[in-house]
């Protein structure tokens, strides 16, 4: 199963909206209109990349740059049925190669950044590449 990886678009919204729904710890950011507003607000203002096996989404990853201090990922999450493949890790990864220097994950799913081999550095701080 390939996994295509794109820059997020506004075409994309339903998609990502549609995948947070289905988690029960995302509504927050998806499930009343003010969250969801705010979400989109954070979407247009972030560093997100969505992936696609063929049609289907996927999953999605949204970073922040802060200005050559390090690329800080917020949120990173990929469609149960599609977990398993490696496409969390290709998400993250893309957000590597696109970005020069460190490259952040503030979490805490310390043990999926574990199994990828990443170090936590601090609290919820986990550092994908230095």
């Amino acid at each position: 199963m390939a996994l295509k990886i794109k820059r997020y678009e506004k075409q994309d919204e339903a998609a990502l909206f549609d995948l947070m729904r289905s988690e029960d710890d995302w509504t927050d950011y998806s499930g009343d209109k003010n969250g969801a507003e705010k979400y989109k607000i954070a979407l247009d203002n972030c560093i997100v990349y969505v992936g696609y096996s063929g049609d289907v989404f996927c999953g999605f990853v949204r970073a922040r740059d802060d200005y050559g201090f390090g690329v800080y990922i917020h949120d990173l999450l990929v469609h149960k049925k599609f977990r398993g493949n490696g496409f969390g890790k290709c998400l993250i990864e893309q957000v590597c190669k696109d970005y020069s220097g460190t490259v952040y994950v503030m979490s805490d799913v310390d043990e999926y950044y574990k199994k990828q081999g990443y170090t936590k550095i601090d609290g919820r701080i986990i550092v994908v590449r230095e």
